[in-house]
């Protein structure tokens, strides 16, 4: 790898590597760091009762607290992420005075690059990306979008709220226990048939998730309200809970590895895109991590193999076994 690079000589410093790091494009690598972990994973389909999705993205955005711009700026990256197969398909760096929502074009946009077409893709952002031009990029690639919807769409989070939801049948339900605390997720997904639909384009339903925890006898309970673009035929309640879960993937497998692990935010990176490459560089680890993929084999991920077995120790009877001798009979 070292000639292949052009290096005859010596092997460079780590400021040699540093410096030439920081002078490649960060977005381009980026995407060519993609293609090769997308060609080691091989083609990736998810599996549901009755219909198959090629991939779901969840987009989110993470700052590196510790790295600085020229200017004093952090560096805020937003990031889209493949769930089921944990690898980061594009990552961009918001410009200055700005923020995620026009980034997220770009973003999207640098993703179809490597898969080559969004058609079929299932989208899940937070509040943040519920403006409606994104719901639209995505239609118009042949995508879908599941998003929260909180106070920064204040008309359609009290029209999701003022809906019957006591009318509604429970379409999921699921119980977890561990770490401490009881966990239940009751999902209602009605598709809203008043005279315009729900004041967000390509809304085909309604959903609304009940999350109730009890730790150490304190109960509390979360509503979370979303819409989403796939109509009841395509998306059952079930399906819509997994999907709603998985937009947390980003944060736990990702972002939480790229801080704990890698310690990200106590990088202190300043020259060039320094950065954004070592967040890039991260993201490739986590990607081909052997963790990751014998989690993939668990869930039945169809391109995984499982993991070797470990050696099995067993006594070897013909080697001679050394005993403590016995005083009284020497």
């Amino acid at each position: 790898m070292w000639a292949r690079l052009g290096f005859t000589d010596r092997v460079p410093a780590a400021t040699t590597v540093w410096r030439l790091l920081i002078r490649l494009d960060a977005e381009g690598l980026s995407q060519v760091l993609a293609r090769w972990l997308r060609e080691r994973a091989g083609p990736v389909v998810v599996a549901g009762r009755r219909w198959r999705w090629r991939l779901v993205i969840a987009v989110d955005g993470k700052v590196a607290r510790g790295a600085r711009l020229s200017d004093g700026r952090q560096v805020h990256l937003l990031s889209a992420y493949g769930t089921s197969t944990g690898i980061v398909l594009a990552q961009v760096q918001i410009a200055a005075k700005s923020n995620e929502i026009p980034a997220f074009t770009p973003l999207l946009r640098l993703a179809a690059a490597v898969l080559g077409s969004l058609e079929g893709v299932l989208v899940v952002a937070d509040a943040l990306h519920a403006p409606t031009g994104h719901a639209d990029l995505l239609a118009a690639d042949g995508a879908h979008m599941m998003v929260a919807v909180k106070a920064n769409q204040p008309t359609l989070f009290a029209q999701l709220k003022a809906l019957p939801w006591g009318q509604v049948p429970v379409g999921a339900q699921t119980r977890k226990t561990g770490h401490g605390r009881k966990e239940t997720r009751t999902v209602k997904a009605p598709t809203v048939e008043t005279p315009g639909g729900l004041g967000f384009p390509h809304a085909e339903q309604a959903v609304r998730i009940v999350r109730t925890r009890t730790i150490k006898g304190k109960t509390s309970r979360e509503t979370a309200y979303l819409t989403v673009s796939l109509p009841a035929g395509q998306a059952q309640p079930a399906d819509l809970g997994t999907w709603a879960r998985s937009e947390w993937h980003i944060e736990d497998r990702l972002h939480h590895v790229r801080d704990t692990t890698f310690r990200e935010d106590a990088h202190q990176a300043r020259a060039g895109n320094g950065p954004a490459i070592f967040a890039t560089l991260r993201n490739t680890a986590i990607g081909v991590s052997p963790h990751r993929r014998r989690h993939q084999h668990r869930q039945g991920h169809p391109t995984c193999q499982p993991p070797p077995p470990r050696p099995h120790r067993r006594h070897d009877h013909r080697k001679p076994t050394m005993t403590r001798s016995n005083p009284t009979t020497q």
